[in-house]
């Protein structure tokens, strides 16, 4: 059980907001539900690539991403029911060790696209010692919506392999602010952002 203690504070969309007003070019991918929501309310641009679907993929998505364009910086934006069911993912990044990715995970410590059912982080799972474990170059547990600005600045540093971050954010249905759900117009816009052709 979760003490009164423990539960996070921290309000999303201002620690997401934060987090792009300091992106600095960099491309973002979100992961499904609220961070797509989140990250769209703040700014949608064509550098951001929103996931629909595929639960889990949104780190591994970020991966490709970073070893296919390792002169960018990519952040994904994520929650904590999909980076827990993409444990192997961290794995896999850690392994591949590349130096422009940072992936945030917004931690309510529920499943929120699913009716608020506590999720593992509420009963202790921490995914940041996990990623410390699998070999990130950083990782580290926000509490406080003041850390992301210390966060923003520690972003801008080079890397020596892949870090991530969870920011434990409060658990609360916010209004949905939703991105494009065509899947071929947003992979199209984001490959010419990229100067990629498009089809």
């Amino acid at each position: 059980m979760v003490s009164d203690m423990n539960i996070p504070t921290m309000n999303r969309r201002a620690a997401v907001d934060k987090l792009l007003a300091e992106r600095d070019g960099a491309l973002v991918v979100t992961g499904l539900g609220s961070p797509s929501y989140d990250v769209h309310i703040a700014g949608d641009t064509d550098a951001n690539y929103y996931l629909w679907g595929a639960m889990g993929g949104a780190a591994l998505v970020g991966l490709g991403i970073a070893l296919a364009q390792p002169d960018k910086r990519v952040m994904v934006i994520t929650g904590d029911g999909e980076q827990l069911m993409a444990f192997g993912g961290l794995a896999t990044i850690a392994v591949a060790k590349p130096q422009n990715l940072d992936i945030i995970v917004l931690d309510n410590q529920h499943y929120g696209e699913t009716g608020m059912q506590s999720s593992h982080t509420g009963q202790g799972i921490d995914l940041s010692k996990i990623a410390e474990a699998c070999g990130f170059a950083k990782t580290d547990q926000l509490m406080e919506l003041d850390e992301v600005n210390e966060l923003c600045e520690a972003l801008k540093e080079p890397a020596g392999g892949p870090r991530l971050f969870v920011l434990k954010v409060k658990a609360e249905n916010l209004p949905r602010s939703l991105p494009p759900r065509d899947a071929t117009y947003t992979k199209n816009r984001f490959r010419a952002h990229l100067g990629l052709p498009t089809c």
